[in-house]
């Protein structure tokens, strides 16, 4: 090492820093690679391999000009040789901690695209803080590659520390202090350069790297420290997070967002409210219908072989013949708590954290629990696992939700697993809930949600032919999250409240988003079902986004309220042309069905570009273009993703009586 270092001792104090900067630049180099190999096929599709590895280099750089900004800075105070054993300690520390952030976050990326698709992102940030959950899923579903994992870390952090301390060992104060300021203006200088990565108006960030149609290839240009770090940046910017695609005045944007014809007979009188009215529904009842909604987790398209995808729901494929079926329904977002704002609360989904995780909704926002509560429902959330998992207890319970039922209250679950009690175990747990309930006379709206359908796939032995030789598959996993909602709602036939009872299941989004497209729509569809009470069967073929849920629900229980829901009511309309709306990642799209077989699609990027394409319905196909949009059509889809953001930042989504 010492030999090595020979031509560069001229840098002085700078050694480490210069030493870090190459290494940094051959680990994050050396990673890309390997990762472009891994997934050839995609990126030579979409991408010329020369250029993506430049710009990837271009990246590199300005994830090691933002860790080394530090040091570079306080240079002057401890480079000098009074101070410079601090200097030295300060860049120990430093650079091996930037050095175990690379190695973690590297050896952790192909782990990461295999669920998501894209590079560790803010959903890395936001499973930290879920330890025991996420070791569980590991161990149980990944154990082999976290110890590999593990010890690769290790491993690569124990000899970097050897290296780091040759290289401080070699590492000599100037001789003269004045070298010192010539030279730190130049590296400041060079670091921001570098930092900026342009000289155009703004500087360069994640979506400067977004140069291909797949947003898994465009995550491989960049590093994942650095998409670590950026996420981590943008969490302060929430309230305002829309504004990465552009803006609009308010009053254009809230005309273009209320600018549906299903919204046309609605009064939106309230100017402090201005999504607030009266909902009147499309069937009058003296007594309203009870409302039991069964989140399914993970249950995409993807697995109903009628909507396209594998034979391994055959009770819901039963059942969808006895309610109204939703053929073409898509998640507002690849999260549970995505899924959980748009089926609940009815919001549109915006590129921050959902609201059930945002300070600012923690009381007084919009639920269908507010609404029912007011109207003397009980209401519950049962779920098998622990409900402070993602916040989900503090947002039920300040919004509406007066019990909570999770894995603690459960009577001596039979199975559990990493996630909490098995299906099986959920529904029994409600379906005693239901009975308490209905032997009060009481009126009830209960929130089910389910998570066997989760890694690492643990359920309960011998009570499904397996669809996959191997037990532990997302498959087998969900044909026995299959298995227990059949015998549930068999059960719940049987029971007195069935008649006077409202019941919806739905996804909360796909098991895995990805696609070799910029946003892979196929993968946000996923089944929604109503029956019970005096539903008659009936196929909705109309394009519908989970936001849709809500003022249908409200509508077909007979309930009359102010709400500031934005969906549509299909009780009143189900054959009319729909859209839907997907947040993945840092895009943003508006589907607008165009006819039967396909519907235009505007996708916002987070530079305030924006691309046009065609999806089609039967193919499951995104057609692409190499258009920008229209900009009228990019207007239109920015008011629907400015809208929530500003009615949570405004604190305007709720209802009157709150």
């Amino acid at each position: 090492m010492t030999s090595v270092l020979q031509p560069i001792k001229r840098a002085g104090p700078y050694l480490p820093l210069l030493v870090f900067c190459v290494v940094t630049l051959l680990l994050l180099s050396a990673s890309r690679l390997g990762l472009v190999l891994w997934q050839f096929d995609r990126v030579t599709a979409a991408a010329d391999i020369g250029i993506l590895l430049l710009q990837g280099v271009r990246a590199d750089l300005i994830f090691i000009g933002l860790w080394l900004a530090i040091p570079l800075l306080l240079a002057p105070l401890l480079a000098r040789q009074s101070s410079f054993k601090v200097w030295l300690q300060l860049n120990h520390l430093w650079l091996l901690l930037g050095l175990a952030l690379v190695i973690l976050l590297e050896v952790s990326t192909p782990q990461f695209i295999l669920q998501y698709d894209v590079r560790p992102n803010r959903l890395y940030i936001e499973y930290l803080k879920y330890p025991k959950e996420v070791f569980g899923t590991l161990w149980q579903g990944y154990r082999g590659m976290l110890l590999g994992g593990v010890l690769a870390s290790i491993a690569l952090l124990w000899l970097g520390n050897l290296a780091l301390r040759q290289v401080l060992a070699q590492t000599r104060p100037f001789a003269r202090y004045r070298t010192l300021l010539i030279s730190w203006p130049l590296l400041v200088l060079l670091a921001f350069a570098a930092i900026r990565s342009t000289t155009e108006h703004r500087p360069a960030n994640p979506a400067l790297f977004a140069i291909t149609g797949d947003a898994m290839v465009n995550s491989l240009i960049i590093n994942s420290p650095y998409s670590v770090l950026y996420a981590i940046y943008s969490l302060k910017h929430e309230a305002r997070s829309s504004e990465i695609y552009g803006t609009l005045p308010q009053q254009d944007m809230l005309e273009l967002a209320l600018d549906w014809p299903w919204l046309k007979h609605l009064e939106f009188d309230d100017p402090q409210l201005p999504t607030l009215a009266l909902r009147q529904p499309a069937k009058e009842r003296v007594q309203p219908l009870n409302l039991v909604i069964i989140l399914e987790e993970s249950l995409g398209a993807t697995f109903v072989k009628s909507l396209g995808g594998l034979p391994v729901t055959p009770e819901l494929e039963q059942l969808k013949n006895e309610g109204w079926w939703f053929e073409n329904m898509y998640a507002t977002g690849t999260r549970s708590v995505r899924g959980i704002e748009a089926v609940v609360s009815g919001f549109p989904p915006t590129p921050a954290q959902s609201v059930v995780k945002l300070s600012g909704a923690q009381q007084g926002f919009y639920t269908l629990a507010s609404t029912l509560q007011q109207q003397g429902f009980h209401t519950s959330f049962v779920y098998g696992g622990e409900a402070h998992f993602d916040n989900m207890r503090g947002f039920f319970t300040g919004n509406g939700f007066s019990e909570v039922i999770d894995l603690p209250k459960m009577t001596k679950p039979e199975f559990v697993g990493s996630w909490g009690a098995s299906d099986e175990d959920l529904f029994n747990a409600a379906a005693k809930h239901l009975a308490e309930m209905s032997a009060q006379q009481k009126p009830f709206f209960s929130l089910i949600f389910t998570s066997s359908n989760h890694e690492p796939f643990e359920f309960p032995d011998s009570k499904i032919a397996l669809y996959d030789s191997e037990k532990a598959t997302v498959n087998n996993a969900v044909k026995y999250a299959d298995y227990a909602l059949g015998k549930f709602i068999a059960q719940a036939k049987q029971q007195l409240y069935w008649h006077n009872t409202l019941f919806v299941i739905v996804a909360d989004h796909d098991n895995r988003v990805y696609g070799n497209s910029l946003v892979p729509v196929h993968k946000f569809q996923i089944p929604a079902l109503m029956l019970g009470a005096d539903l008659k069967p009936k196929t909705i073929s109309s394009l519908a986004s989970q936001i849709d849920l809500a003022p249908t629900i409200l509508s077909l229980m007979g309930i009359s309220a102010q709400t500031p829901l934005l969906g549509r009511d299909f009780s009143r309309d189900a054959e009319s042309p729909g859209r839907a709306l997907l947040q993945f990642d840092q895009y943003f799209a508006l589907l607008e069905q165009q006819n039967t077989r396909e519907a235009a699609v505007t996708i916002l990027k987070p530079d305030g570009s924006s691309v046009v394409a065609r999806y089609l319905l039967n193919d499951k196909q995104l057609v692409l273009t190499d258009a920008a949009a229209e900009p009228a059509a990019q207007r239109r889809a920015l008011a629907q993703v400015l809208l929530p953001s500003w009615l949570y930042r405004e604190q305007r989504y709720r209802s009157v009586a709150e």
